[in-house]
């Protein structure tokens, strides 16, 4: 159940804002074909969802606190404490959720190609002045 001052609430925020900054990539990168859109769109997908595990020493010692946040987060914050194994751990997470993400925006844009692929070359019959002729899509731009 989520509370007002709980973890799952603060995931639940942090993921749904992050739909919403892909989004904006998504379009951002209209421009470029549909291939590389996904492939970038998914790595930065990747990037922000990619969780990673983290140790912050407390004030007692040898007493430490654990948990879970963004990689990136994790990266960073191990790059400005010159802490090697969290910078090491953070970036692993990160490039190992920005590899799956570019993964999934080719298997995205394959099962789109193969799903459409029927659709657009659709041959009409043959005239006797006129080779078959494809159908084409409208293209803005």
């Amino acid at each position: 159940m989520l509370f007002a001052n709980s973890t799952s609430l603060l995931w639940l925020s942090y993921y749904g804002l992050s739909l919403l900054v892909i989004v904006a990539v998504y379009f951002a990168l209209t421009f470029l074909p549909r291939l590389p859109r996904l492939v970038l769109t998914w790595a930065v997908a990747g990037a922000i969802w990619a969780p990673a595990s983290f140790r912050l020493p407390l004030i007692e010692e040898g007493e430490f606190y654990t948990g879970w946040a963004p990689s990136a987060m994790v990266a960073a914050v191990g790059f400005l404490e010159n802490n090697g194994s969290a910078l090491r751990g953070g970036l692993m997470w990160l490039v190992l959720g920005m590899a799956l993400g570019a993964l999934i925006g080719v298997a995205l844009w394959w099962w789109r190609r193969s799903s459409n692929a029927k659709y657009v070359t659709q041959e009409e019959e043959p005239n006797d002045d006129q080779p078959p002729s494809r159908r084409r899509e409208p293209v803005i731009g």
